[in-house]
């Protein structure tokens, strides 16, 4: 004989995500992290559907077959019938007619109807379920009348069989019905615990979100807050797995230890709610004070909402208490930023004020993380917020050595262009070695650098081993290790590195092994110039570490430049030209970098005059307030996505907002007098238009006729005493299309994208100006002029540029097509900073023995002013690096005529 059981999934009570230990594999220090989910295959699909077929056509034919159904009967039926047993409203019959035993339920109301509650064949099952139910009904009948209905009686009693260590009271809750919880003998077993959780009818109530039957439990019941399940979880953690924040706020009312209690895996009712990315039930939490600073095996709560990536969470977390960004974690000693596992959760942290070069127990910093996880959108936005790329972790190592060991070039392509350099106190185990072993064995990463196959494996080796460089005697060297590399087919490769390393300078008269002779004929080569610092004058080494060998070399600089970073001792000016170009300004920050560090000088001190067109005049703002080229090189990156969003044109309140931001509200041009700076912008409120200087200094008077009578239509313009420096930024960048003129200005890469015959001519009518007003003391003669650009865009075919009057369809389309392509030329024509504009300034400056450089990198890709992809942008900066150090020996000469009094 089959007895029936009626399972109801509803109401199985399901374990606690909180009781699940999350595996140490998603610390991002060990272990590896899996990419869970996936599609299912159709097999699993239609295996389900049949399933849910073969259960739903099993309920059907329960539903007549159950013995347990609840069916209305007449109490006169059983007249016939033996009672076996009597309990209250409840009677046993034997059913002789049908050799059964069925269990009736009086109605108290009525006694003439009942309720048949089950129907066994067997005396014993009969016998034990009489018994359970006369335990667990009367307290429910006698209370309220809603219990008196077939569907209802129906659900009771299924509740009674599947859960029989259930007191009346988690019935009740189940149940539902506020009556109920008024009868003596439920509000004796208000605190009590079942078996198979340990969970009170307050857990239930609390799980379930029944917000009127917690009030009935709290207030009128007196039920416990503070009881824990046999996971250690109090009502506060089931009310956080549930779906109604009005039970954690009605909760939060009482004071309770339960409110901040750990259940046995280390969570409170806050970390719980940061797992399960609940932001209403922290808020609620927050509100009713719960502790952030909570520590449990995995950190605060803080901690547990960057691992799961829950923004809104850690979010409100901070603003509570805004100390957490700084929390450390028991295990790792980490910071919340070093579980940031997305570009969003580590940019939240950062605007907040998180500590980007912090670093764990180990000494690895974010940075160092994020490179081992791979996680590309975390390391550029930690580059872009200053992290530090040459930061020794744990053993020693750089974020640019854990780069090279691994798979994806474009994460070592970023961490060297924003400064990351193979570093000389590392042991050569780590990136020379590998770096160099990789290269040989595998071919390395493959950037474009304007070779092809193989050339690319030295030209990358050979940046990232940029001069001065020595082998260490304390392991092998790099040659020792090419010696490891000896299949035929890699001879070409090893031989060129052997060459590459005795050209960068690797010093090979160290022994291969101690005691080793030295290879014959191998002579150090140092090479003349190095872009991380340029050699100061010999001093003696004797008694000096080498740490103190670091400080002396970045503190030395020329003896005039020490005396005064402004003075009267240069007998020249020297000017700095900065194309226009939007968000590949970049470009131009890269270069100035590597000029500042060749150097050892900011830029500011190094020029005398500074002009910018459109993003190089934002430059020149940001070189005359002293701003680093390391740090505008991260504003850059975090400015793009704040103002490119959406579609041209852009709103220009976010680019309006960045450079108050960066400058100023009401900062002045004439603020700050040296260097002497211009900015070009076009006066569109005229008809032909004009170029504009925004100039830090008083505009030269000159003594030529004007080009137009004077209209006094048209406003006079504002003086520089009374410039704005953001709205000289603003409009000298206003480019049609992109922007919104700002009031009559537009973008002056109209006019001037290349600016410097336009500041070459500026200066000069500036120095005449002096000599007519007899200052001609004060005159210096132009002597450098250093114009940088925002790369060069590969050359293309163009098939047509041909507008004529069509006849056809076919004509028109090409109608369309050749006026697209002629609009598109017109514009680049007129906007071209190289090509002729290059070739004038270069002739002019070599008839007056003026020194010109023009420094711009040959692109592999034509990048709009808009773009916003990293990856673009990265490797923009990555062909920057080798067009510098291809073009190593210009530098080097600029450098010296730089420092020259």
């Amino acid at each position: 004989m089959v007895v029936y059981k009626a399972e109801h999934s509803r109401l199985k009570l399901s374990a606690t995500p909180g009781a699940q230990q999350v595996p140490d594999k998603d610390f991002p220090h060990v272990g590896t992290e899996g990419e869970g989910g996936g599609a299912s295959s159709p097999a699993p699909q239609k295996m389900q559907f049949f399933g849910r077929l073969v259960n739903t056509l099993s309920s059907v034919t329960n539903m007549f077959s159950n013995p347990f159904r609840v069916k209305e009967v007449s109490v006169a039926d059983y007249i016939l019938s033996v009672r076996v047993q009597e309990e209250g409203q409840l009677i046993l019959f034997q059913n002789t007619s049908n050799r059964t035993w069925d269990c009736i339920l009086v109605n108290p109301r009525n006694s003439q109807s009942g309720f048949r509650l089950f129907q066994l064949d067997t005396e014993a099952d009969a016998l034990v379920n009489f018994q359970q139910y006369s335990s667990q009904l009367p307290p429910f009948y006698e209370s309220s009348s809603h219990i008196l209905h077939t569907e209802v009686l129906q659900q009771l009693t299924d509740l009674i069989r599947s859960h029989p260590s259930w007191s009346v009271a988690h019935l009740a809750v189940e149940l539902g019905i506020r009556e109920c919880f008024h009868h003596s003998r439920i509000i004796s077993c208000a605190n009590s615990t079942e078996n198979e959780e340990g969970c009170t009818p307050l857990h239930l109530a609390c799980r379930k979100g029944d917000g009127e039957i917690l009030v009935e439990l709290v207030q009128y019941c007196h039920a416990q807050m503070d009881v824990t399940d046999n996971n250690g979880e109090t009502a506060f953690h089931y009310a956080v797995q549930g779906d109604n924040s009005h039970v954690l706020q009605l909760l939060g009312k009482n004071a309770s230890a339960g409110l901040n209690q750990m259940n046995n895996q280390g969570q409170t009712p806050l970390h719980l709610a940061c797992q399960m990315g609940k932001q209403e039930m922290v808020r609620v939490l927050l509100l009713c004070n719960a502790r952030c600073n909570i520590l449990g095996p995995g950190g605060y709560p803080i901690h547990t909402a960057m691992k799961f990536s829950q923004k809104g969470c850690a979010e409100m977390i901070i603003s509570m208490d805004s100390n957490q960004i700084h929390s450390k974690d028991p295990r790792y000693g980490a910071s919340p930023l070093h579980w940031a596992k997305n570009a969003e959760m580590a940019r939240m942290l950062l605007k907040r004020g998180c500590d980007v070069n912090g670093t764990s127990s180990a000494g690895n910093s974010a940075l160092h993380v994020a490179v081992m996880r791979e996680r590309h959108d975390c390391v550029m936005v930690l580059l872009t917020y200053g992290a530090n790329a040459n930061a020794h972790g744990e053993h020693g190592n750089t974020p640019l050595h854990l780069a090279m060991s691994t798979p994806s070039p474009w994460t070592a392509g970023l961490a060297y262009a924003s400064g990351g350099r193979v570093s000389p106190f590392r042991a050569l185990r780590g990136t020379l070695h590998s770096a160099i072993l990789r290269i040989a064995e595998y071919g390395g990463p493959t950037f474009s650098t304007g070779g092809k196959g193989k050339e690319r494996v030295p030209k990358y080796t050979e940046l990232l081993l940029a001069p001065p460089w020595s082998v260490p005697t304390a392991s092998p060297g790099p040659r020792k290790l090419l010696c490891r590399v000896s299949t035929p087919w890699r001879v070409v490769t090893r031989k060129s590195l052997l060459t590459l390393l005795r050209t960068i300078g690797a010093d090979c008269r160290f022994p291969l092994l101690q005691a080793a002779p030295t290879e014959p004929g191998c002579a150090p080569v140092h090479h003349p110039f190095s872009l991380e610092r340029s050699q100061p004058p010999p001093i003696s080494l004797s008694d000096l570490e080498l740490q103190d060998l670091m400080h002396i070399s970045r503190a030395r600089k020329p003896t005039f430049i020490l005396s005064s970073m402004r003075d009267e001792k240069r007998t020249h000016d020297h000017l700095l030209c900065l194309d226009g170009g939007g968000v590949k300004g970049l470009i131009i920050i890269q270069l100035l970098i590597a000029i500042e560090k060749a150097s050892g000088v900011a830029t500011k001190d190094l020029f005398d005059w500074v002009a910018g067109t459109s993003t190089g005049g934002i430059l020149a703002l940001a070189i005359l307030h002293s701003k680093s080229m390391a740090y505008m090189r991260g504003v850059y990156f975090r400015m793009k996505d704040e103002v490119f969003r959406g579609s041209r044109p852009y709103e220009s309140g976010p680019l309006e907002e960045f450079l108050k931001r960066e400058f100023g509200e009401h900062t002045k041009m004439t603020d700050i007098k040296k260097p002497k700076v211009m900015l070009t912008g076009t006066l569109s409120d005229r008809q032909p238009a004009e170029l504009h200087l925004f100039r830090n200094y008083d505009a030269p008077e000159t003594v030529r006729e004007p080009r137009f009578n004077q209209n006094i239509n048209l406003k006079p313009l504002t003086q520089p005493s009374e410039q704005l420096v953001w709205r000289a930024a603003r409009s000298s960048g206003a480019a049609p299309t992109y922007f919104r003129p700002n009031g009559r200005f537009l973008d002056g890469g109209l006019l001037a994208n290349n600016p410097t015959l336009d500041a070459m001519t500026e200066i000069h009518e500036y120095n005449q100006d002096m000599i007519r007003k007899g200052q001609s003391n004060k005159v210096k003669k132009l002597s450098i002029v250093v114009s940088l650009g925002t790369g060069r865009s590969p050359q293309v075919p163009v098939t047509c540029v041909d507008v004529f009057r069509p006849s056809n369809p076919w004509e028109l389309a090409k109608t369309v097509f050749g006026a697209k392509e002629l609009g598109k030329m017109v514009v680049d024509c007129c906007t071209d900073p190289d090509g002729r504009a290059v070739d004038r300034a270069r002739a002019w400056c070599e008839m007056v023995g003026i020194q010109y450089f023009r420094l711009n990198p040959q692109l592999g890709t034509d990048i709009m002013l808009d773009e916003v992809s990293d990856t673009v942008l990265v490797n923009a900066l990555w062909e920057t690096e080798v067009y510098i150090y291809e073009h190593r020996e210009q530098f080097q000469k600029l450098i010296q005529l730089l420092l020259s009094p």
